[in-house]
């Protein structure tokens, strides 16, 4: 499983046509993390102002139709996150059969990500 953030107002947005957040436009891939404590970091650096709720895709890789490609993070990952980690970056949009879950993120009482919690 690779994870994906998402508000859940982009998520819902359009629920008959595959996810395409902006950054499929900007930078020409989906971004994802590899595994939920790279995720909750991903989270703390780029996302405490991002609307909430926050999820979490959880996505099958073999079941997207999109190309995916473990890359290093470039000019470097956030800072928590090894030098060393690769992340999934999916190119083209997310078909939603590839999700198999959606997790909330969960905050602490200063707004720091600090766990994922199922929905529903």
């Amino acid at each position: 499983m690779i994870y994906h953030v998402v508000p859940l107002g982009e998520w819902n947005a359009d629920p008959g046509r595959p996810y395409a957040p902006a950054s499929l436009a900007e930078d020409g891939f989906v971004h994802c993390s590899p595994d939920e404590e790279t995720t909750l970091t991903v989270v703390n650096a780029f996302y405490r102002t991002a609307p909430r709720p926050l999820l979490a895709l959880l996505l099958d890789e073999d079941r997207l139709t999109a190309k995916c490609v473990w890359e290093a993070a470039v000019p470097a990952p956030p800072p928590g996150v090894a030098a060393s980690t690769l992340f999934p970056h999916v190119f083209g949009p997310i078909n939603r059969d590839a999700v198999e879950r959606v997790l909330e993120v969960r905050w602490d009482q200063v707004g720091r990500a600090t766990g994922l919690e199922g929905v529903g």
